[in-house]
Parts: structure tokens; C-alpha cells; sequence
């Protein structure tokens, strides 16, 4: 007989019951951590939702003379979907892709260089591609350059605009330059380089032209722009000062700066942030010390 004593066995734990009230309940914390992801959730869904459906409202001008039914101008609707940081020029870009292939406008380089997507946007001249559809009141209307010939719906006729440009002689002259193989280089002082720094920036966008109220009733002025680029070679000290002479003569004439009448709408416009006005007086203020002569 064995003499160790059988040791009682514990009685086997039971689980109480499971009361139904109780099922799934959690502690307080975990309760409120789990309504605050239910409700950033929400939240999130709400965003997407309002970024996905948000969309632009555009009015665009239309005008095709060579479309039977197209030759009587109007504007059409464009509902474009926004994307953070869209432009202008995305925006048109996208109705003519996805909307209406015959939307048609300029544009090239997109970066705010070439100039040939300016349009007149909710009643101001602007580069398409600079312009954000964030800053604007909807809807955004855009419609061609003013005071131009309409070509096609945003196209306008540029070649008189050209035409003044090129009727400065807009490139660079010295007579005292020697004709020879060895020619030694033009250097220019850095003060002066800074004097005609900003009327070098223009790039020809004709937005300042088309703000003009004297151009626009006055078809032979020059325009801010030519004057612009003319000052950019008259104030050049590389040129010798009977080339000066010759370009204030033709800036002086009837329809030069004297035409000016400092409004400041061509430098409120330009995409640029060319002192034009200025540059026009400070010419007006050389050709009259041209003619001043002292005895």
C-alpha cells in the first residue's frame, strides 16, 4: 500500500457565462480612440470626395470665320476638373484634349517665356500659363487679346504688333566698331548693364499693347512695347551717340512717346515687371535735352 497521500485536485476553472450585454465591449480609451480613426476617416473621405468633384468653371470665347455657323462670336461652357496648382493654360489645354478639339490658342514653352499664350482673362491681360485658376473668380472668363484682329477663337492677328517692334530697329549698332578679323569684345559697365536689365526681359507678349488706350485708337503709336526695346538699345552705352540721336528721332515723332499719356495700364500688365511708363518718360525727358541748346 503506498503510503503517499493522493493530493486533491483543484476544481477546473469555469469561465462565467457570457452575457450578451457585454459582448464586444471595450474600455473607455479604446472607445474614444476608435471614434477619433472613424472620424478622420470621415473626414479624409469627405476631402477626397470634394477634391475629386471640384471643378472649374469656363467661359471661353469662340469665333471661326471660316465654320458656317461658327462666324457669329459667342462663348462656350467648359467644366474642367481642378488639380492643385492648374493654370490657365492647363485649364484651356484640357477643354480642347478632352472636351473640343477645336478650341483653338497659343502656347509653346509653358514657362512664362515665349509670350504667345497671352490672354484677357476675367478683364485683364495675362499669360495663360502664369496664371492660376486658384486666384481667380469663377466663372473664369477668357477671351483674345483686345484692340487685335481676331484670327480663331484665343488667335489674334500679332503681325502689326511685329511690325512696331521691328520699326525701332531692335538689334544693336555701333558704327565705331573696326571692320576687322580680331575685333576685341564690347564690354559693358555692370552699372549700365543693371540700367537696361529690366527692359530686356520683354518677351513680346503684346498684353501691354493691348492695354493701351492710345494704341488701341491710335494704330500708327508705337506701343509700350516697341518703346520698351527701343530704350533698351538707347540707353546701351556701347552704341556711339549718333545712333542714340537716330533712335530718339524716331521715338519723338508724332506718333512715339510724346503719345504716352502715363496711364501705367501697360505696366500694371506686363507678365514681366517692366517699368514700361517709366522707361517711356525717362526717353521723353532725353530727346527733350536733345534739342536744348545752350549759346
Amino acid at each position: 500500500m503506498s503510503t503517499q497521500q493522493e493530493q486533491p485536485q483543484e476544481p477546473e476553472s469555469q469561465e462565467a457565462p457570457e452575457d450578451p450585454e457585454m459582448r464586444g465591449a471595450e474600455s473607455p480609451q479604446q472607445e474614444r480612440l476608435k471614434e477619433k480613426e472613424q472620424g478622420l476617416a470621415q473626414d479624409e473621405a469627405v476631402d477626397e470626395s470634394d477634391v475629386e468633384g471640384e471643378t472649374v468653371h469656363l467661359k471661353v470665347f469662340r469665333y471661326d470665320p471660316e465654320v458656317e455657323g461658327k462666324q457669329e462670336p459667342r462663348f462656350d461652357d467648359f467644366y474642367v476638373p481642378f488639380e492643385k496648382g492648374m493654370t490657365v493654360l492647363d485649364a484651356v489645354m484640357y477643354a480642347r484634349d478632352e472636351f473640343d478639339s477645336s478650341l483653338t490658342f497659343r502656347h509653346s514653352c509653358r514657362q512664362a517665356v515665349c509670350g504667345s499664350d497671352a490672354f484677357f482673362v476675367n478683364g485683364k491681360q495675362q499669360l495663360g500659363c502664369k496664371t492660376q485658376i486658384s486666384e481667380l473668380k469663377q466663372p473664369i472668363r477668357i477671351e483674345p487679346l483686345p484692340h487685335q484682329e481676331v484670327v480663331k477663337d484665343l488667335v489674334v492677328d500679332m503681325d502689326h504688333f511685329y511690325d512696331q517692334m521691328h520699326a525701332v530697329e531692335p538689334y544693336f549698332q555701333d558704327e565705331d566698331t573696326p571692320d576687322t578679323a580680331d575685333l576685341e569684345e564690347q564690354r559693358q559697365s555692370p552699372e549700365n548693364r543693371e540700367k537696361i536689365k529690366m527692359s530686356s526681359r520683354c518677351i513680346w507678349c503684346a498684353a501691354c499693347m493691348s492695354s493701351c488706350n492710345i494704341a488701341a485708337g491710335d494704330n500708327e503709336y508705337l506701343g509700350p512695347a516697341a518703346i520698351n526695346k527701343a530704350y533698351k538699345f538707347a540707353m546701351d552705352d556701347r552704341e556711339d551717340d549718333e545712333i542714340k540721336e537716330h533712335r530718339l528721332r524716331i521715338l519723338e515723332q508724332e506718333h512715339g512717346v510724346w503719345r504716352c499719356q502715363t496711364q501705367f495700364s501697360c505696366t500694371e500688365v506686363c507678365p514681366k515687371d517692366i517699368p514700361l511708363t517709366e522707361h517711356i518718360q525717362e526717353l521723353k525727358r532725353e530727346a527733350v535735352k536733345k534739342n536744348l541748346k545752350f549759346w
